[in-house]
């Protein structure tokens, strides 16, 4: 059945929660100095007014999803919304650095709601395929819209008003879902879910948040044991979890939707796009910053383009998708994205800039389309009243990918740096970027240009790896998609 008149203004609904979810993850990093200076936070403080927003997203997002699918998705998003704009007032006036903590808890709890109820309420209102493939594009095209105008929106507003104000955009935005939601979106539930576990949710959070914790940690402190400790306890719990499910009548997650194909494969191949991009993503932010020697703003100039390029990208997917197998042209993409990735092996030093810059667009626009198409095979590929499990899962494994991705090769780049410098040189760039200011010029220009070299190394080695794992999964998932696209061609003509 195809999407009217309707159905289109829905969407235009759901984009504007999920432009502002991105625009207000890119902000704060531009407002941290300014509240740091007004509330006067401790570092630890300072830190989960950061963290606390990401970790609880990705904990509450497969309960979320699951809420969703039994109390209706409408209404799970009206009330997460209604929570987004409330918190978003508390933390813009914000008195203190506890209350402000206290505020981003709730905001990270209540956009949890938000992005598995957008995409699932997509995935029923657009039943046709090639509609629906149009709609996920613009869904998120929005999402990486928001980290383009994110700079730019917050640098005027800091400029001109208290940093409160970047917590405030939210505000008309959950109004205007508020008064146009209850007209424009159809309302979808699970008459048959049954009622929502609250053991299942604990073990959920119990499994996700000390893993995301845990491998975050490994990446900036390395294997340490209170890391590994936490790392281990979370996957422990997630065992229980999944045990507890498959004796549940009506299990918190359906563990029966991964042994659809489609499902698994394209949940794998978005867990290799947001561990690569993820790890890479971190490598060069610092490379800007400490080898090629810009501010943190010229830094996020020089990264608008590649959100750009994600975008054209995505929007191009769907057309692509039409007129060619899906599963070629998410492959393709993926070896485009491949030979950015390798561009990163050119960067030396100061003047790799360029090779940075432009390995970064081409990667982003070929996987554009791995985002938009993965996504719709996975929602596609679900009966749907499982829609919101389904788009929790999508954005869970996009969770972990990155997680993974910063541990893994932020560790690898890591080795490769410690074993290129002298002993007693700290065991970061950055660290010997600090140190050096209290050496004599002379002293303090050879350590650094040894740092910087030894950094470099491990960016090309981790450039390397990531460009043969998104290779092998491009191949890998054109294989086995197109075998399931047979194997149904097959059943259909039977």
């Amino acid at each position: 059945m195809k999407a009217g008149r309707r159905e289109w203004l829905g969407l235009a609904v759901l984009a504007f929660p999920t432009l502002l979810l991105s625009l207000d993850m890119s902000v704060l990093h531009l407002a941290v100095p300014h509240l740091a200076a007004d509330l006067r936070p401790s570092s630890s403080q300072l830190l989960w007014i950061i963290d606390i927003y990401g970790f609880l997203v990705a904990g509450f997002l497969v309960t979320m999803g699951t809420l969703g699918d039994r109390i209706g998705r409408r209404k799970l998003l009206m009330i997460g919304g209604a929570a987004f704009g409330a918190a978003s007032i508390v933390a813009a006036f914000a008195g203190s650095a506890e209350m402000l903590v206290a505020a981003r808890a709730v905001l990270g709890v209540a956009g949890a709601t938000l992005m598995p109820s957008t995409l699932a309420l997509i995935s029923n209102m657009f039943q046709d395929g090639k509609q629906r493939g149009t709609a996920i594009a613009v869904w998120m095209s929005c999402f990486m819209g928001g980290m383009v105008i994110g700079p730019v929106v917050g640098g005027v507003l800091l400029e001109n008003f208290h940093w409160g104000s970047v917590f405030l955009l939210a505000v008309p935005v959950m109004v205007l879902l508020l008064v146009t939601a209850p007209k424009l979106l159809p309302e979808y539930k699970d008459t048959s879910a049954g009622r929502l576990d609250l053991v299942s949710v604990g073990l959920s959070l119990g499994a996700i948040l000390p893993v995301i914790y845990g491998l975050k940690e490994i990446a900036k402190d390395g294997l340490g044991l209170v890391n590994v400790v936490v790392l281990v306890a979370g996957l422990l719990v997630g065992s229980v979890f999944v045990k507890r499910q498959r004796t549940l009548v009506t299990p918190m997650l359906d563990l029966g939707l991964f042994k659809v194909r489609k499902f698994s494969a394209a949940l794998s191949i978005l867990a290799v796009g947001a561990l690569t991009m993820g790890g890479l993503f971190l490598l060069v932010s610092q490379y800007l910053q400490l080898v090629a020697g810009l501010d943190a703003a010229e830094a996020g100039l020089w990264l608008v383009p590649q959100a750009i390029a994600v975008v054209i990208g995505s929007l191009i997917a769907p057309k692509l998708a039409q007129r060619f197998r899906p599963e070629f042209v998410l492959g393709f993409g993926m070896l485009v994205a491949s030979l950015g990735i390798l561009l990163f092996t050119q960067a030396e030093g100061p003047g790799g800039l360029l090779a940075i810059v432009v390995g970064l667009c081409v990667a982003a626009f070929g996987m554009g389309p791995q985002g938009v198409l993965c996504t719709e095979m996975v929602v596609g590929s679900v009966p749907p009243q499982k829609a919101g499990a389904a788009s929790a899962m999508s954005e869970t494994v996009a969770e972990f990918g990155i997680a993974m991705g910063i541990a893994v090769f932020g560790s690898v780049a890591t080795a490769i740096y410690q074993a290129g410098v002298p002993a007693g040189t700290p065991d970061s760039l950055a660290g010997a970027v600090q140190a050096a200011g209290q050496l004599a010029p002379s002293a303090a220009s050879d350590l650094i240009a040894t740092a910087q070299q030894a950094f470099t190394s491990g960016l090309h080695t981790v450039a390397g790896i990531g460009a043969a794992i998104v290779v092998v999964f491009a191949v890998v998932g054109m294989i086995a998609l197109r075998k399931k696209s047979e194997k149904v061609k097959e059943l259909v003509n039977s």
